[in-house]
């Protein structure tokens, strides 16, 4: 009884000091977006992107109310559903408050969202992890596990990122993108396929590049969350049975059943999904060129990278310099690029589904057409559900110093080359190239790092 009500006020006191940093976390948002033009973020090419800007969908909306198509010139190329929905806070004023304050009130709610979806995501992979290394008799490892909360480091490590909150005070749309994200993998995570397929199809509507989320979702809701190999529980399982057949038997049907009744589920409301937000797209656009004017508006818009203008990507100048007659070789390069990583690592990781999932999320938003720091912010906010599989993970020292050196110099060269006129484009561009060289080592740490605590709990489960 005692050690019960001692896990109860513990519970009760984690959830209280959660509490206490969330709303701090909301506090400093507050006051950030009542500093005067809120730091004149959402001017910052780091922040805003094409498809991210509030300016571009304020446009949009002034097109669309002008009975205009929302997509006539070059200013806007998201979604007619989030013009719907943003487009009347843009034009909503309160007086003596910051301009759009509506659309601000409304990231940080996205925010907050993002970060409890995070936790609970985390508490139900620890949980679930921690009860596999108890069946493996692995019970120093599972007492370490316990210890920390991988659920509230995430959510607050996404909160207080700077990243995060940059794009948050910045009028970036990036906050709706990276809930969507996230509520599809809570859902896959407790096996709700109707929550998982309405994420995934808002966030592949919005972005494109969450499309290939499909693969981690669908063995996240076939075999369930992260865990150990499965041939470290047949080695382990089996072991204990000698060389009787029906317990080895018994020990490969227990753990390599995979649900399908969950994915086809999962399917279905996926086309439920897409037909719905078709039907919506079509209503809202049926008079400015229909659905044909808005996927060429939106996923041509990505695919094509129309708009070269400046990023911390590595597309945009790469594009400016390229001859138009390479242009399109180019283009097909680039985007399958992506593409060819994605059946290796799905191989590789098929027993880490949420991992697989950050690994997919890392790599798009170093290659996508147009990234901003709020895609940065989603990946590294999922990497604290692997804070204790991640203890050993080497560079890390080095890829924090250098992710707050790009931070840092990403304004300035961009300062020193439009403003200033001391600088070029290869000022600024050279921070992207550093900042996506941070990425592609941060991406294989963490793989091999995950990949080394697998090969320690196989030794530990042989001995």
């Amino acid at each position: 009884m005692e050690t019960k009500v001692e896990e109860k006020r513990n519970k009760i006191y984690k959830m209280s000091s959660f509490l206490v940093w969330v709303i701090a976390s909301v506090i400093f948002r507050l006051i950030l977006i009542y500093f005067p033009k809120n730091l004149n973020l959402s001017s910052r090419p780091e922040v805003s992107t094409p498809l991210t800007s509030i300016r571009r969908l304020a446009e949009g909306y002034w097109l669309k109310q002008s009975s205009m198509s929302p997509y006539a010139g070059s200013m806007y190329h998201g979604s007619p559903l989030l013009l719907s929905v943003l487009g009347p806070l843009t034009v909503k004023r309160i007086e003596r408050q910051p301009d759009q304050l509506l659309c601000s009130l409304l990231f940080v709610l996205a925010d907050v969202m993002s970060a409890m979806l995070l936790r609970a995501t985390g508490q139900n992979l620890q949980a679930a992890y921690t009860q596999r290394l108890k069946s493996l008799e692995l019970h120093e490892l599972s007492k370490n596990s316990e210890i920390f909360s991988s659920g509230d480091i995430a959510a607050l490590v996404y909160l207080w990122n700077p990243f995060t909150i940059v794009a948050c005070v910045g009028l970036s749309t990036s906050p709706i993108e990276n809930l969507a994200i996230i509520s599809s993998l809570y859902g896959a995570c407790k096996r709700l396929p109707p929550l998982a397929a309405f994420g995934w199809v808002k966030a592949t509507h919005l972005s494109l590049y969450p499309a290939i989320l499909i693969i981690p979702l669908i063995i996240l809701l076939g075999y369930g969350p992260d865990a150990p190999p499965s041939k470290l529980f047949l080695q382990s399982r089996c072991s204990k049975g000698g060389d009787n057949p029906l317990s080895s038997t018994s020990c490969q049907q227990e753990e390599l059943t995979f649900s399908g009744k969950p994915v086809i589920h999962f399917l279905l409301w996926i086309s439920v999904w897409s037909v719905y937000v078709l039907i919506l797209c079509g209503i809202s656009v049926q008079q400015n060129g229909g659905l044909l004017e808005m996927f060429k508006s939106t996923y041509g818009f990505i695919l094509t990278v129309e708009d070269l203008s400046p990023n911390m990507g590595v597309l945009w100048y790469f594009f400016a310099e390229v001859f138009e007659f390479f242009r399109n070789f180019f283009l097909i390069v680039f985007h399958v690029n992506i593409l060819f990583m994605v059946l290796p690592l799905a191989i590789r990781l098929n027993h880490r589904p949420c991992f697989l999932a950050f690994v997919y999320i890392a790599i798009s938003s170093m290659l996508k057409s147009y990234p901003s720091v709020g895609d940065s912010a989603l990946y590294l906010g999922l990497l604290g559900w692997f804070v204790f599989e991640l203890a050993d993970m080497q560079f890390s020292f080095f890829l924090f110093c250098g992710y707050v050196g790009v931070s840092l110099l990403s304004p300035v060269m961009h300062n020193l080359w439009i403003w200033r006129g001391t600088g070029n484009a290869n000022f600024y561009y050279a921070t992207g190239m550093a900042f996506a060289c941070f990425q592609i080592i941060l991406v294989v740490e963490s793989v091999s790092a995950i990949l080394k605590h697998d090969r320690t709990l196989r030794k530990l489960s042989v001995t």
